[in-house]
C-alpha cells in the first residue's frame, strides 16, 4: 500500500516488526551472558547476567574485618558499580547491531525533504 509521495505502509510494518526480532534476538543472547563486576583488585565480585539478574557474589575473607564494615560496603558498592557499567556497555552494543530500517523520510510525513 503505498500512500502520496512514495510512503509504503506495509513496507514499514514489515521493516518495523523485523526490528522487533531482532531485538528480541539480542535481549535472548544478551540474558545468557555473565558479567563479573568486581573492586579491591578482585576481592569482591559480583555476578551480573546480561538480563539484569545479579547471581553471585564473592568475598574474598581477608577484605572481612568487623572493626571496618564501612569498607567493606564500598567494595561491593564498587563492584556493583563496575558491573553495572559492564551491563549497560553491553546492552548499548547489542542495541549498536540492531539494523535499522531506511524509513526514506517516511514519505515526507516528518516534515523533512
Amino acid at each position: 500500500m503505498t500512500s502520496e509521495g512514495g510512503f509504503d505502509l506495509n513496507n514499514l510494518l514489515e521493516q518495523a516488526q523485523a526490528m522487533q526480532e531482532q531485538m528480541a534476538s539480542a535481549q535472548e543472547e544478551q540474558s545468557h551472558q555473565v558479567i563479573t563486576g568486581s573492586a579491591g583488585g578482585g576481592k569482591v565480585t559480583i555476578e551480573v547476567a546480561g538480563d539484569g539478574v545479579f547471581r553471585n557474589i564473592t568475598i574474598s575473607p581477608d577484605v572481612v574485618d568487623p572493626g571496618d564494615v564501612e569498607m567493606l560496603e564500598e567494595l561491593i558498592l564498587a563492584a556493583l558499580r563496575d558491573a553495572g557499567s559492564q551491563l549497560e556497555e553491553l546492552q548499548a552494543a547489542a542495541m549498536g547491531n540492531l539494523q535499522l530500517p531506511d524509513l526514506g523520510g517516511l514519505g515526507g510525513i516528518l516534515g523533512g525533504s
